[in-house]
């Protein structure tokens, strides 16, 4: 097993930023093709609520969290940001909120 690991979260918008519903089948969509790609992928029924202002609008997100570990390498930080370039454009988002971080396996 490797010894450098990376976790990667993603948090994915509930409704459109104009306040339409996202189709359920689309979320699921998402994180199944993160666990396609790399084998496995967690999932937070728990939603998240974030504010955040943009051009002087006030955005309140439902989101949910896709989380995935994986080896922490240059081909998989690439695959993610190919991922979130997808989403953030078929999610109609002006970002889609993506961290990563090293951690240790035990």
């Amino acid at each position: 097993m490797s010894n450098s690991w990376r976790r990667f979260e993603v948090l994915l918008p509930l409704r459109f930023n104009d306040g339409r519903d996202v189709p359920g089948e689309w979320i699921a969509e998402a994180v199944l093709e993160i666990a396609d790609h790399f084998g496995a992928a967690s999932y937070e029924t728990q939603n998240v609520e974030g504010h955040w202002r943009y051009s002087g609008i006030l955005y309140r997100d439902d989101l949910v969290r896709a989380v995935v570990d994986v080896p922490d390498s240059a081909s998989n930080r690439q695959w993610v940001k190919q991922f979130k370039d997808r989403w953030k454009i078929r999610l109609e988002q002006l970002e889609l909120w993506l961290v990563s971080y090293r951690i240790e396996i035990e």
